[in-house]
């Protein structure tokens, strides 16, 4: 396959870095608004580097026409390239978001739509063991009637400065992977939220007008509740989790020899020796099955397991939290558009 990728900052490095020693990859292309640091990349993955328009011509350097398209560039890019993808007839793939708001995000889903084409989104939690694993306890009732959910992401150190005015807040940056697979884990949908946040810590998430810390009530449409809560600054490591409490049994995701959790009970297990320093290795393995499953799906062997009506909905509830926060009162889902 003649793949093409655009955005090699750090995800779209470790993208690359995948799809060179994917068997099933033969030409690998990259592009960059730097063409210096694309450059460096496929020097590094023995791919090779042309222009943004090359992937689409098939001209110049490119040499032909793709089979394929990773989209890892800045948020404010993915959806002009997905509709550009989109008028090409090429599958593509693109990290979250489509766009920060709801306006952008249905502009791009109805270029794909009537183009008939394929649109994988970047959300890897769908691919990881323990919330697949989770995901299997839910349907087949082993925990019974689900009462109560927990979930938290949690950095280890905030992002530069730079970046918190383009990541569209903590809700729709940070959280909108839980949202996503509260849903998927479940099978059920949110109809309300109310959400809150902090600014007490660095001055940069203030001047930016975002918050550090946030944390989320959510009600499922099953009666369900669930918590989800995010922090921009857990000095004690990278930290994602799920608990699932049901009638009959309680699970967790994300609880293993590396959870930056310290227990002070006099015979509870101490601090981790290597606690997961970030999202790259915490979910490399998923990362690498979700671009092998997009392959899979240009190839047409393998249904769309996450297409951008996904994200869709993960961004309708990452909009519902900022209003929810701003006006300080709950928000039924209802009341965002693109239902």
């Amino acid at each position: 396959m003649r793949i093409g990728l655009i955005g090699t900052g750090r995800i779209g490095t470790f993208h690359a870095e995948v799809l060179s020693r994917h068997p099933a990859v033969d030409t690998l292309l990259l592009a960059d608004a730097d063409p210096e640091r694309a450059a460096v990349t496929a020097a590094r993955t023995g791919a090779t580097a042309v222009a943004v328009d090359e992937l689409f011509t098939g001209g110049g350097e490119a040499g032909g026409p793709l089979d394929a398209l990773v989209i890892c560039s800045a948020t404010a890019a993915h959806a002009p390239l997905i509709a550009r993808a989109a008028r090409a007839g090429l599958p593509a793939f693109c990290e979250k978001p489509i766009a920060l708001d709801l306006p952008g995000t249905l502009g791009a889903l109805a270029e794909v739509e009537a183009a008939g084409s394929i649109l994988q989104l970047g959300f890897m939690r769908r691919f990881d063991a323990g919330y697949t694993e989770a995901k299997t306890a839910v349907r087949e009732g082993r925990l019974g009637r689900l009462h109560t959910i927990r979930a938290t992401t949690s950095d280890p150190a905030p992002p530069p400065a730079d970046y918190l005015p383009l990541s569209g807040g903590l809700y729709r940056d940070c959280l909108v992977h839980d949202f996503d697979i509260l849903r998927w884990v479940t099978g059920r949908e949110v109809s309300e939220v109310y959400a809150t946040g902090s600014d007490a810590g660095p001055a940069m998430f203030r001047e930016a007008g975002d918050v550090d810390t946030a944390a989320v009530l959510l009600t499922l449409d099953d009666g369900t509740l669930a918590t989800a809560t995010a922090t921009r600054c857990n000095g004690a490591g990278y930290d994602v989790r799920m608990e699932l409490a049901g009638e009959l049994d309680q699970i967790a995701v994300g609880l293993d020899d590396r959870t930056p959790l310290t227990s002070v009970e006099p015979e509870g297990p101490g601090a981790p020796p290597k606690p997961w320093p970030g999202f790259l290795e915490r979910f490399a393995p998923a990362y690498e099955a979700e671009l092998d499953a997009f392959l899979r799906v240009a190839r047409g062997e393998l249904a769309n397991p996450c297409d951008g009506r996904e994200a869709l909905h993960a961004l309708r509830i990452a909009e519902a939290c900022e209003i929810s926060r701003r006006e300080r009162r709950p928000v039924t889902m209802t009341e965002i558009p693109g239902e």
